[in-house]
């Protein structure tokens, strides 16, 4: 019986008089993990964790039989802030590019691209938009603009491995605005290719139905409170907003789901 072989791996682990043969450390490995992922051993973690590397096991297989593995690499989670005002104003503009390099192994953090963008066609940012994104005029006046920081994101790429052809990763955005609209959008307004890394990518919200059953109509919002989760910074802080994402990501991952790509191929 699986509760029972569970108990007893526990209670041999738990005494210390479990002394595995070199030849069988492979089976016992794939048996731990097997009933941490059944949930055989819920409840067990913290003693597991321990054991297991007083027996050779080490930390790595502990992270490892916390969540299955992804697909990807990589993610790279991504959230625009725009210019914006009621009624809308016409073209908006990217004014915030942030990206998280989120590990697919451990869905930590690796590394961080953000850079703020000059508009150009309304260099004025709107009341409307400071409150709600909280970007000030000094924060986008003398910055690059929207083509040098896609060129600035493509030597941050080729520096973090990203354009390797044998590493997968994929963007993920909340929702597919950002990359379905926003940049495409702006980036035929002033003539700019898009890249084709630009071209896929992980919508959240979907993700976060198929995982949880529900949409989650107010974003992250609802995602962080439908997961418990503790909202990180401010609301329409781009940078912000990818913690949150990484956060509910990772949340997800721990919990067994496998993301994938939602978006359709151009």
């Amino acid at each position: 019986v699986s509760d029972a072989s569970g108990c007893s791996m526990i209670a041999l682990l738990h005494t210390g008089a479990a002394k595995f043969p070199q030849n069988l450390l492979p089976r016992a490995r794939q048996a731990v993990r097997s009933l941490l992922l059944a949930g055989v051993l819920k409840g067990y973690g913290s003693i597991v964790s321990r054991k297991l590397a007083s027996h050779g096991f080490g930390a790595s297989m502990a992270a490892m039989s916390s969540f299955p593995p992804q697909r990807y690499h990589y993610f790279l989670v991504l959230d625009f802030e725009a210019t914006c005002d009621k009624p809308q104003i016409h073209p908006q503009e990217i004014i915030e590019f942030p990206i998280l390099k989120l590990n697919g192994r451990t869905m930590e953090i690796e590394s961080t691209f953000h850079m703020y963008v000059q508009p150009v066609v309304h260099p004025q940012l709107t009341p409307f938009c400071t409150e709600l994104t909280g970007i000030i005029q000094g924060m986008v006046d003398g910055q690059p603009s929207l083509q040098q920081v896609l060129e600035r994101v493509d030597e941050w790429m080729a520096k973090e491995g990203l354009l390797d052809p044998s590493v997968k990763s994929i963007f993920v955005t909340c929702g597919d605005w950002d990359l379905k609209v926003m940049l495409p959008g702006q980036c035929q307004y002033l003539g700019l290719p898009v890249a084709d890394y630009f071209k896929q990518w992980i919508n959240l919200k979907k993700a976060y139905s198929f995982a949880m059953g529900s949409w989650p109509k107010n974003g992250l919002l609802d995602m962080n409170k439908g997961l418990n989760l503790q909202h990180i910074g401010r609301p329409h802080s781009g940078i912000d907003d990818c913690k949150n994402i990484a956060n509910i990501m990772k949340t997800l991952a721990h919990r067994g789901f496998i993301f994938k790509q939602t978006s359709k191929p151009f």
